[in-house]
């Protein structure tokens, strides 16, 4: 089956979690808690990301979702159909690593850093263009940050219900699991990234071509 996957889009990757640079780590009273049920640990405030959002997405989380990516698929030429798919131990170990790299980045991105590096000519663009500035971007974030949790969650979410596939060494399974991972991906990004392209992305959706093997 041969599935539109997109890719995590290195620079795209921003709209992940762009204006969570601008929120700010606030401290809430510790619960009561017994003996027996110890306090939820809080975080550290001495943590000091080194990436930016920008560099984050480009060189952790769009280079470890390709080892979901490219672990299975199918390619359709004129010389005919070629399949890659994991075969041994190592194989899907990388994928496996893969999976849990990418959820727990969901957690990373959700840490206080700059959105992109301070000379980064980004930050020279003005409003009104095809995508949203790093400063429209934060301050639509701003704004509701629980819809962009949502988002978050929903990238942690595929990628750990992709180890459920890898676990039982299911190469098909892989193609559903990283169509889920885009569309986890995309969604965000057409919401913060490029909102007008909505309507274009979504037709080019219900264009897209599947292929799917003949049944025994």
């Amino acid at each position: 089956m041969l599935t539109s996957r997109g890719r995590l889009i290195a620079w795209a990757g921003l709209v992940f979690v762009a204006a969570l640079a601008s929120q700010q780590c606030t401290s809430k009273p510790a619960a009561t808690t017994s003996a027996a049920t110890p306090a939820a640990p809080s975080l550290d405030s001495s943590l000091a990301p080194t990436l930016s959002v920008k560099e984050l997405m480009e060189h952790i989380v769009d280079p470890i979702a390709d080892w979901i990516f490219d672990a299975a698929v199918v390619d359709i030429s004129e010389k005919g159909t070629v399949e890659t798919k994991p075969l041994t131990d190592e194989d899907w170990l990388k994928v496996e690593r893969g999976a849990l790299i990418l959820a727990e980045s969901a957690n990373l991105l959700k840490m206080p850093r700059t959105m992109v590096p301070a000379d980064d000519k980004s930050l020279n663009k003005g409003p009104g263009g095809p995508e949203l500035t790093p400063a429209e971007i934060e301050a639509k974030v701003k704004k509701d940050p629980a819809a962009w949790n949502q988002h978050a969650d929903g990238l942690r979410t595929a990628a750990l219900e992709s180890l459920t596939i890898i676990k039982t060494r299911d190469p098909e399974g892989l193609f559903k699991a990283g169509d889920k991972i885009d569309k986890a991906c995309e969604t965000c990004h057409l919401e913060y990234w490029y909102p007008g392209d909505k309507k274009a992305v979504l037709e080019n959706e219900r264009k897209t071509v599947t292929y799917e093997k003949p049944k025994k």
